[in-house]
């Protein structure tokens, strides 16, 4: 038995990639995707005829262009997991509670419309707190959502009041930030902040019997995949699912659900202005959110603009 082997007996792997060969490579259960993701392999030839698919259905309106590309790039993924997929809402939208709403709903009729049912698709939204207020009415809609650049316990907690599917505290993001202000080179996993975030929230969840599922992200090494053993869900980009797979042996459970429930916790009640205010206490939080934000929609302009090329290039062809 190899790590990878041994990591699926506690947690479902999820493949953090839009490469799709990838993904046929390391057949994990579920995948996510977000803008970086897809402009990379949007400029990779292999996938052209998703593209070409793309510019077809959007006959020549750009924004409807850039939808099907999303959604072709999922239903194409789909084709390689046995679950889920997880499809991003632009981050321009992410303050945006009824833009948000409206794209969820698209992402959701379009996905429709090549055949695939909406519990298979997990919409993607920045867990701001309009963010949030959108994922809680599409929830009820039947429209199950991914509430992603997650770094802070008060987000956690809005989101499991909202009752959203799932979760995706960004590990690797965390870390970053700690070993950037400590100005040091690495952090031991036993003080890494981005793991403990992590183990902080599935012991709330599971104490508390909230249903939303933690998918522990962003991961800088392996040992911080491994000290999460146990948790729901992890994405985990290719070259890491390529580490896990060449160490040998097993490896131990690190959360579960009998520890969570023995953990000393105190439930937490949030309304707006609580939230704002514990997540604004949280520094690390606050600049990586925003960050996370500016970085995921420059890319999505840029994925844009290769978009709209292609879009006059068909129009003048």
């Amino acid at each position: 038995m190899n790590h990878l082997e041994s990591l699926k007996r506690y947690s479902t792997v999820v493949a953090d990639t839009g490469d799709i060969d990838a993904i046929a490579h390391w057949e994990p259960q579920d995948a996510t995707t977000n803008p970086s993701l897809l402009l990379a392999a949007a400029q990779d030839a292999r996938y052209r005829p998703l593209i070409e698919d793309a510019l077809t259905r959007g006959k020549g309106n750009p924004e409807a262009t850039m939808e099907w590309l999303f959604v072709d790039f999922g239903a194409e993924i789909l084709k390689h997991v046995a679950g889920r997929v997880s499809t991003e809402v632009d981050a321009k939208l992410s303050f945006d509670v009824e833009g948000t709403l409206a794209k969820g709903r698209r992402f959701a009729e379009l996905y429709a419309q090549v055949g695939v049912k909406r519990e298979r698709v997990l919409v993607k939204v920045a867990s701001t707190w309009e963010g949030v207020r959108a994922a809680e009415r599409l929830e009820r809609e039947g429209i199950h959502c991914n509430l992603t650049l997650l770094f802070s316990f008060a987000q956690a907690v809005a989101c499991a009041d909202a009752g959203v599917t799932l979760i995706s505290p960004f590990v690797g993001r965390i870390y970053d930030w700690h070993r950037q202000a400590r100005k040091v080179d690495d952090i031991p996993l036993e003080d890494d902040p981005g793991v403990g975030s992590v183990r902080r929230i599935y012991h709330y969840y599971k104490k508390f019997g909230y249903r939303t599922q933690v998918m522990g992200a962003s991961f800088r090494k392996r040992g911080q995949i491994e000290a999460l053993a146990g948790c729901d869900l992890l994405t985990i980009a290719p070259n890491l699912l390529e580490k896990l797979a060449a160490a040998e042996g097993e490896i131990a459970r690190a959360l579960s659900p009998e520890d969570a429930r023995a953990q000393p916790l105190e439930r937490v009640a949030l309304d707006e202005k609580s939230f704002r205010w514990k997540h604004n206490e949280d520094q690390m939080a606050v600049e990586k959110l925003s960050e996370g934000i500016r970085r995921f929609n420059a890319d999505a302009r840029k994925l844009e603009q290769l978009v709209f090329a292609l879009v006059r290039e068909k129009r003048a062809a």
